[in-house]
């Protein structure tokens, strides 16, 4: 049975993850992004909605090469990129302008960096960003706010049983949680109806990701997000606790093929929902945003 997600203790460390946020990749979308982009972006072609208008949610960190995807699939439709850290802003148009000579600068609708329309946009696309909010109720009411009426949004993030050998290597060794814990899918849809969208469709696949030593992991690691768990080691390790990491790996998360490599694990779940047309209980008094109202008046008498 789904938690209530109002009930659910706070397991990210707000402060953090704001740090987290901020930080732009060194080396462009990582490469477990990237490949979980073009995953979702196979699933589109269930959906019969064509959109006119679509908006990419943080493309610098959720993929670029998956924003190319999105874009060749919809050409024809206005795109709006959305960097919600002010910082980024400029990085993200740098990495998604197109060169002088490419043929994109002349193949469909121009990017916009400016506000989405205010009745908002047909498709909000929006991977890998989910699983590190400190408040993700909040980010899928805001998520709600920018969708259209008959719009839908499509996300991924990360679920609980991701990383669950370094979990085990952590806790066996008696070491704070290696991570904050991720939200389960069922608990995703109950948020999903709660913002006010519709017809949830959950999916999950797990990834197994291998590495030749301990350091090509921890690298990578680091690219994909950091512990943001409140009681996680508030201080600095020391090289005995990095040695003591890295003899560990290979022998408590060894990969099926042997030869001293590391394997773990990713469970990745993926999203959509609809946003259906707003529906009022009328009273002696009912208030309604113009937004709404409009919506409405199109449709018919508010609660039909």
């Amino acid at each position: 049975m789904a938690t209530d997600p109002a009930r659910r203790p706070p397991t990210i460390d707000p402060t953090a993850a704001a740090r987290w946020s901020r930080l732009a990749p060194a080396d462009g979308s990582p490469w477990l992004h990237e490949e979980i982009g073009r995953r979702m972006e196979d699933r589109l072609q269930w959906i019969k909605a064509q959109p006119r208008t679509w908006a990419d949610w943080a493309p610098l960190r959720g993929g670029l090469e998956a924003h190319e995807l999105v874009a060749r699939r919809y050409r024809e439709a206005a795109c709006f990129v959305i960097e919600p850290e002010a910082n980024l802003a400029a990085a993200a148009g740098e990495a998604l302008a197109a060169p002088w000579w490419s043929a994109r600068r002349w193949q469909g609708s121009k990017l916009r960096f400016d506000a989405p329309p205010e009745d908002g946009v047909d498709l909000l696309w929006a991977n890998m960003s989910l699983h590190m909010a400190a408040d993700p109720e909040a980010l899928i009411a805001r998520w709600h706010r920018l969708v259209a009426t008959d719009g839908f949004l499509m996300f991924s993030c990360l679920g609980p049983d991701t990383v669950r050998e370094l979990r085990a290597l952590h806790a066996r060794l008696g070491w704070p949680a290696a991570g904050h814990e991720y939200t389960d899918m069922h608990d995703w849809g109950d948020m999903l109806v709660h913002a006010g969208f519709a017809e949830p469709v959950m999916d999950m696949e797990r990834i197994v990701l291998t590495w030749a030593t301990p350091e090509a992991a921890l690298a990578e690691l680091r690219t994909l997000g950091r512990n943001l768990h409140p009681a996680r080691f508030p201080a600095l390790r020391g090289k005995a606790w990095h040695q003591a990491l890295k003899h560990a790996l290979p022998e408590l998360a060894p990969a099926q093929e042997g030869g001293g490599r590391i394997a773990l694990t990713f469970e990745v779940i993926y999203g959509h929902a609809f946003k259906p047309a707003p529906r009022v209980a009328l009273s002696a008094e009912s208030a309604v945003s113009l937004r709404e109202m409009r919506s409405m008046l199109q449709r018919g008498r508010p609660g039909a």
